[in-house]
Parts: C-alpha cells; sequence; structure tokens
C-alpha cells in the first residue's frame, strides 16, 4: 500500500516537473522569438524632446521591411490630422496624410537583428533619408537615418509597443 502511494506521488511530481519544465521552454521560445523580430508596433520618440510623437508598426512586403505611422500623439497647438506639405511634390506621399503613411521602405535582412539598405521619411520636414535599423535590445530599436555615409544623420531609438 505505501509503495503504491509513493509510486503515485512521483508519477505526480514527476507530472508537475515535466509541465513546469514544457512551460518554461514555451515562454524562452516566446521571448527569443520577439527578441529577433523587428516586426510589429514600436513607440517614436523625438530625439530633441524626448516626447513619444508616433506608433509605427514595422512589416513585411516581400522579403523587405516597411513601416507606417498607425498612430500619432499630438499637441493641443498641433493640427491632429497633419499631411506630408513639405514632401516633394514629385513624391506620392506629397499632400497625404501622415497617419497610414508608410515612412519606412526597402530595409534588407543582414542579420536577425539588423536591416538595412532603406529608406526612411521625417514627414515633419519632408526629407528622405538612407536608413537602418537595428534590434539593440528585445524591445529598442535603434533607427538610424543619414545621408551619403552613416556618419552624416541621426539616430532615434523605438520602443515595442505590448
Amino acid at each position: 500500500m505505501i509503495l503504491k502511494m509513493t509510486m503515485k506521488n512521483k508519477v505526480k511530481k514527476s507530472l508537475l516537473i515535466s509541465a513546469c519544465f514544457a512551460l518554461f521552454l514555451g515562454f524562452v521560445a516566446m521571448s527569443d522569438l520577439q527578441a529577433q523580430s523587428v516586426l510589429g508596433k514600436w513607440k517614436t520618440i523625438d530625439d530633441e524632446t524626448g516626447d513619444v510623437k508616433s506608433i509605427v508598426e514595422l512589416y513585411m512586403v516581400g522579403e523587405k521591411v516597411h513601416g507606417k505611422v498607425v498612430q500619432l500623439f499630438r499637441k493641443p497647438d498641433e493640427d491632429p490630422d497633419p499631411v506630408c506639405d513639405e514632401c516633394d511634390d514629385d513624391d506620392p506621399r506629397y499632400n497625404k496624410k501622415v497617419l497610414g503613411m508608410e515612412i519606412l521602405t526597402g530595409l534588407e535582412k543582414e542579420s536577425n537583428e539588423e536591416w538595412e539598405d532603406g529608406d526612411i521619411l521625417d514627414p515633419k520636414n519632408g526629407s528622405v533619408y538612407s536608413c537602418y535599423i537595428e534590434l539593440v535590445e528585445p524591445d529598442k530599436l535603434k533607427v538610424r537615418g543619414y545621408l551619403g555615409v552613416s556618419l552624416l544623420g541621426r539616430t532615434q531609438y523605438w520602443y515595442r509597443v505590448k
């Protein structure tokens, strides 16, 4: 009788340990997948003021990453629904609404954490820059826009929206 009870307890304990281990592996796999992916929604921060400016969603178009503005955070004195009136008149985004606008295009995968050779539009001034992005932490994205060589440019850090 005691032997039967001991065996039952061992089986229960073994099942519990197996379930905990499987759960742990699931969390590790999920965090690893998220850590390696630049896809999803990112909160943009103005590098001059530190204010949250927008949410940009990064997604795949074929083999390349693109990104569009899905939410804007505007101050009371700012136009709540701005258009890109500073874009070049030959740019198809000229005078189009910033909300829903594709501002990141053509980023090609360099590694799990880095995408390069794309372009980024700053709708505030209408300028288009060469761009690369790098996942520096699972929830922190380095976004670098530059002219010519990457030394002449500006870096922002975006934060994953959870």
